[in-house]
């Protein structure tokens, strides 16, 4: 038995519709003490998934809202349970005094995912969909979180830790059971299934970097001397004043932060105070602050005044960039004449640029788009999250050392170690129980005690 829990699934602004949901046993109970149907029925006699209209009202039967209902039952709803929506007009205060009255008749406010966790709990989804479920409401990577909702990645898992959960099943069928018939175990046996299935894991482990692009936009930070327009070109490309911007050198004394689309590629712009010596502590700390942001950034944008020759902190800086995988150079300020070309810049891309019109802004976003071209399908199969990533690997990791030991001649005992705890990295990410889905495969699969 689950208590009923109640909640507004929709934003706290002002909108067409706001929807209150709750879920629980005895749910549409509750629902029933503060909605009225216009038919005169009740809840509990509607169909399931079918809008019905009546009044919201308070304990005292003042009515909040006119507004529609929607009843599904359990096991056919989102959480397995049954769940009750009110789809209200959306004011919040419509939607306050509307939960307001179902915790007066007996439902308790939510705690944040719950109606997610009791869908997992439930066996609605396993723990990739239902990390899915947040990283779609928050995604601009919308296509891969939909496909992990829908179960993409757990389907990629699901032939993989089928494999090892046999290859565990079966040596402790054996082991326990000696005296029934059950085919002798062999490690050789299953040696080419566990290279396949290491290879499968690492494969998606190498998708990380784009999912976390995906996810969180590519890290691009904007570095050059101070004064050079690294400022005027964060604001130009996020289309506001997002910076202060002024003539004094070194206005800029830590990194500022925006997120944009450029082009077709959303960029976490950085901008990094200007990089120089400098005797000022405060301006000393925001320039270790800027070459750590070029050190961790995914693309480096130097950005030069094109007014001026190049000169040694101009180098200095070109060589820091030079260390990275992804650099664009961009000679700013054309609008005041050209003492630098192209040529003297040792970068793929060079885009002459006027941060303070626009100019060469265009051609930037085609170099970025170009640069961050990714042919791998967003749908669902590649890995975005932090945690499932750090699973994977654990998993791999202990793959390869199973695969170690099973070159080595090490005794079965030791090599399945490995292999269990390779499962239960795995299952982190489905939440799956190892031992217990070892058990059941045991009596399932060799029919033990027949």
């Amino acid at each position: 038995m689950s208590h009923v829990i109640a909640a507004v699934s929709t934003g706290a602004s002002v909108s067409a519709i706001g929807i209150i949901r709750l879920s629980g046993d005895g749910c549409i109970a509750a629902a029933d003490k503060v909605f009225t149907l216009n038919s005169g029925k009740s809840l509990g006699d509607t169909p399931d998934r079918r809008l019905v209209l009546g009044a919201l009202h308070d304990k005292q039967r003042r009515v909040i809202d006119q507004c529609m209902a929607v009843v599904s039952r359990a096991p056919h709803s989102y959480t397995g349970e049954d769940t009750v929506e009110f789809h209200c007009h959306g004011s919040p205060a419509v939607l306050a005094a509307g939960l307001e009255a179902l915790y007066l008749a007996g439902a308790l406010p939510a705690k944040r995912g719950e109606f997610t966790k009791r869908a997992f709990l439930n066996g609605k989804m396993d723990l990739t969909q239902a990390e899915a479920v947040i990283d779609l409401i928050e995604a601009d990577a919308a296509a891969n979180a939909a496909g992990q909702v829908g179960g993409r990645l757990q389907k990629q898992l699901a032939p993989i830790y089928d494999d090892l959960t046999n290859l565990c099943s079966h040596f402790h069928a054996v082991l326990d059971y000696p005296d029934e018939d059950i085919e002798d175990f062999g490690l050789e046996q299953y040696s080419k299934s566990l290279r396949g299935d290491a290879k499968a894991l690492y494969a998606l482990l190498q998708t990380y970097g784009q999912g976390r692009i995906l996810r969180q936009g590519v890290a691009a930070a904007i570095v050059g001397k101070p004064n050079v327009g690294k400022s005027s070109l964060l604001n130009a490309l996020a289309g506001f004043d997002r910076c202060i911007v002024t003539d004094v050198p070194g206005t800029t004394r830590d990194t500022v932060e925006e997120t944009v689309l450029l082009g077709s590629t959303r960029l976490r712009l950085i901008d990094t105070a200007g990089i120089r010596e400098t005797a000022d502590t405060v301006e000393a700390m925001g320039v270790r602050r800027s070459r750590e942001a070029v050190e961790n950034a995914d693309l480096v944008i130097f950005v030069c005044d094109g007014s001026q020759p190049l000169d040694e902190e101009d180098q200095a800086i070109i060589d820091l960039c030079m260390e990275q995988e992804n650099a664009v150079a961009l000679i700013n300020k054309t609008d005041l004449g050209s003492a630098v070309e192209p040529g003297e810049l040792p970068f793929l891309n060079v885009i002459p640029i006027c941060a303070k019109n626009g100019a060469g802004l265009d051609q930037l976003a085609a170099a970025v788009d170009t640069m961050f071209e990714n042919e791998t399908p967003c749908d669902g199969s590649i890995l975005t999250n932090a945690r499932q990533f750090d699973a994977i690997r654990r998993a791999y990791e202990a793959m390869l050392r199973a695969l170690q030991g099973l070159q080595l001649g090490i005794t079965p005992d030791a090599v399945l170690i490995d292999v269990e705890q390779a499962m239960e990295a795995m299952g982190e990410i489905t939440g799956a129980t190892v031992r217990e889905d070892i058990t059941a495969r045991i009596f399932e699969r060799f029919c033990v005690g027949k």
